[in-house]
């Protein structure tokens, strides 16, 4: 379970950016427009990439690819859970017009659960496609060291 601890952190982190954001692009009344969401991805980059960072520094001896995917997994994942929460509470009870207004230009309604499905889906895609794409920076090369000149399957020295 200690395992954990580290991604938790950054979870309950990632999320208050989330959440603090979203409440400051509502007191412009932006909120209502799809396109601020955006940022949300810079967002929860900024958050997987350093949870997976931070554990990389931690358990650099120790640390592999399923390590740092999990962390970034459950980081994001975890994140967008508590974002989900809170955007449930908001839409639901602080501004019950909100689905209204959100789905206003295009001039249909929708139940509030078929946009938080929405949310939770596009921030579980979105920590998915950045935790394999950082992942890609921190995993540990299977390059071998110039000055050894080996094939990599075959292990034998490149004869010139």
């Amino acid at each position: 379970m200690l395992k954990f601890a580290l991604p938790v952190r950054y979870a309950i982190a990632l999320s208050g950016l989330l959440i603090s954001y979203f409440l400051i692009i509502s007191l412009f009344g932006w909120h209502t427009n799809p396109l601020f969401s955006l940022f949300n991805g810079v967002i929860t980059a900024f958050g997987v990439y350093e949870a997976i960072k931070g554990y990389k520094l931690r358990n650099n001896d120790k640390f592999t690819y399923a390590d740092g995917f999990t962390t970034g997994i459950v980081t994001g994942f975890l994140a967008t859970l508590l974002f989900t929460i809170f955007f449930g509470i908001y839409a639901g009870n602080i501004n019950p017009t909100f689905t209204e207004n959100f789905m206003g230009p295009w001039g249909s309604s929708t139940s509030l659960g078929i946009i938080l499905f929405t949310v939770a889906i596009c921030g579980f895609a979105t920590t998915a496609v950045l935790t394999l794409s950082f992942m890609q920076l921190f995993k540990p090369s299977w390059n071998l060291a110039k000055s050894k000149e080996t094939t990599p399957f075959i292990g034998k020295e490149i004869v010139e």
